[in-house]
């Protein structure tokens, strides 16, 4: 019985070796069955991807990147070694003849990870968060008058108060054009002339361009007397060749041009810098995290159809 038994189990075993793929017992695979889910690898999925982008985003929307960009870019640097370890973790994987899916997921996962949170991260920095931090770092000066004050006198000002009285010049307005439209308006104190314009409302396509009309922030709220200093360097230089074209036409003269948006409460408007900078954080997180979640659950579900080919 015991030779029987030996012919029966040497057949059976030629019969493995031809007739069937092999299986490592470590593989995420089983013949003829669906795909084990190792729930470890999936919250592991879930959580680790979605952690680096809560690190990168948040170094590049706020105060790290303001005053430590190079810190701020070692993190997306510490976002791209995460991915970068998860693929040779794949790599390996499979060079020993086992399952790498659930670590090639993790590297694609991470680098879509640390590649979104670093454009959106800065994006949010670029347009909420640095005009927020630049105003909160510079001055505000109350009970300025445009025809006493010089904008030499003024060069670190941040919200100004302009003293009853101060409206904008709509008459002497101006717009320069390149692709979009840099409107200004010069703001005086009365109707007298002044020696030198130094104090310019602006806004960005808010004016006809062919008539002297300034349509730019509140510039029809009677109640509207201050100023919230225009800190977007790359405006700059459109701004100041609109008032170069301005004294030019009106036979005027500005000296030291300074730029506000010009509105009734330059701190209601700082504050909504912040506010709609942590409100596009939490919205891009919350998403991502989403995003990365069905993902999960995708990659689980196409996972499983695999093992029915094997």
């Amino acid at each position: 019985m015991s030779k029987a038994f030996g012919t029966f189990s040497g057949a059976y075993s030629r019969h493995q070796n031809s007739g069937m793929p092999h299986m490592d017992h470590d593989s995420s695979f089983s013949h003829g069955k669906r795909k084990r889910l190792n729930v470890v690898s999936m919250l592991i999925n879930v959580l680790a991807p979605w952690l680096v982008f809560c690190g990168v985003f948040g170094a590049m929307s706020f105060y790290t990147h303001y005053t430590s960009p190079l810190l701020a870019w070692l993190v997306v640097l510490a976002g791209v070694a995460i991915s970068a370890l998860a693929g040779v973790l794949a790599y390996r994987t499979k060079m020993r003849d086992r399952d790498p899916t659930w670590y090639t997921f993790a590297f694609l996962a991470a680098s879509l990870a640390t590649i979104f949170a670093t454009v959106f991260g800065d994006m949010n920095y670029w347009y909420n968060m640095q005009p927020y931090y630049d105003i909160e770092n510079i001055n505000t000066y109350p009970s300025v008058n445009p025809g006493r004050e010089k904008g030499q006198q003024l060069m670190d000002a941040e919200r100004v108060y302009f003293e009853d009285g101060t409206g904008l010049n709509t008459s002497k307005s101006m717009a320069f054009r390149n692709l979009d439209r840099y409107c200004v308006a010069p703001i005086v104190f009365g109707q007298e002339p002044l020696a030198s314009y130094d104090f310019w409302a602006v806004g960005v396509n808010c004016c006809s361009g062919t008539t002297a009309d300034f349509r730019c922030g509140e510039y029809d709220n009677p109640k509207a007397r201050s100023g919230l200093r225009l800190m977007r360097e790359d405006q700059r230089p459109f701004f100041r060749l609109a008032v170069q074209q301005a004294e030019a036409a009106y036979n005027i003269k500005a000296n030291h041009p300074l730029f506000f948006y010009w509105m009734q409460d330059p701190v209601a408007e700082v504050m909504k810098y912040r506010s709609d900078g942590f409100k596009y954080a939490f919205i891009a997180i919350a998403t991502h995290f989403a995003f990365n979640l069905l993902c999960v659950a995708g990659a689980a579900f196409a996972f499983s159809k695999i093992s029915h080919e094997f």
